[in-house]
């Protein structure tokens, strides 16, 4: 069986990657600061709990021998969001998780799935394969390339294989509720005449959260590989046509307004990714080729 250790795995995507280990038969750590509160989320679910603080690192703890020298870790805890902007992601996320990640290789790890993000990419527009020169201008997306690049960078020195997955826009249960589906369930479910939004023009890359984790936790069982790997639909679509669909799927005929709210300024209009990379891998190892 397995042994697959898991960060931030009380979160929005961590919950139902625990979810999906599960299912896959592994044995599942989940490193937490609040083990009660961990084991209120996850109820009687057969999990090993193991205490863990990212704020208060231990420099001078062999990590991977703290957890058992895990089979795999997969990587999702990112402090300070949705606070995109702000220098915290450099000055303070970059420097722990790196080091966390840093003590862990550098003591035996072998296997490394962490999570990147869509803006990575920066202000491209159109279909982003994982080819493209990134240019990413938010501090999130400047830490998180930074802390890709400098990982990468270990693969010099030690042998491991290191999953960097660009997640791209995810939606369903467990989100933070001033994201835009939450706050229209909101508004469905307090009786409301009509929703105000963005002018809904802007094209995205939207996946349901279940489905998200399930490619997580596929990169983290797949054996031998590395690199940078799109997580998305590879289908555009407006924020318009997918808010009704949404509203469609719900029965639902509240009123849109549209444009009462500004396109933020550090997104382009028109992107989606790529799953050109995302489906040769996931379809070369269900066929059992070596990939």
């Amino acid at each position: 069986m397995k042994r697959v250790l898991v960060t931030g795995a009380t979160g929005f995507i961590g919950q139902h990657v625990v979810k999906q280990l599960i299912q896959a038969d592994c044995h599942v750590v989940i490193a937490v600061r609040n083990i009660e509160k961990a084991k209120h989320v996850f109820g009687n679910a057969d999990l090993e709990y193991k205490f863990f603080d990212l704020d208060t690192p231990k420099t001078t703890l062999n990590y991977f021998e703290y957890f058992q020298k895990p089979d795999t870790l997969i990587h999702l805890a990112w402090e300070g969001l949705p606070n995109f902007k702000s220098d915290f992601h450099i000055k303070e996320n970059l420097p722990r998780h790196l080091s966390f990640l840093v003590n862990m290789i550098s003591n035996g790890l072998k296997d490394l799935v962490v999570t990147g993000t869509c803006l990575e990419y920066g202000m491209l527009e159109g279909e982003l394969d994982e080819s493209i020169l990134v240019q990413p201008t938010l501090s999130y997306a400047v830490a998180k390339h930074k802390l890709y690049e400098a990982i990468r960078e270990l693969s010099v020195q030690y042998r491991f294989n290191l999953k960097w997955l660009r997640l791209f826009y995810m939606w369903g249960d467990g989100q933070y509720e001033g994201s835009l589906i939450p706050q229209l369930k909101n508004a469905i479910n307090e009786g409301k005449a009509s929703f105000p939004m963005s002018g809904g023009e802007q094209v995205r890359d939207f996946l349901p959260v279940e489905t998200m984790a399930e490619y997580i936790v596929r990169f983290a069982l797949i054996e031998h590989i590395s690199g940078c790997f799109n997580c998305c639909s590879g289908k555009p679509v407006t924020v318009k046509e997918f808010v009704e669909e949404y509203l469609k799927s719900k029965n639902c005929t509240i009123r849109l307004e549209l444009g009462v709210y500004p396109y933020p300024d550090y997104e382009p209009m028109s992107f989606w990714g790529s799953t050109k990379k995302l489906n040769t891998i996931i379809n070369q190892h269900e066929s059992g080729r070596t990939v």
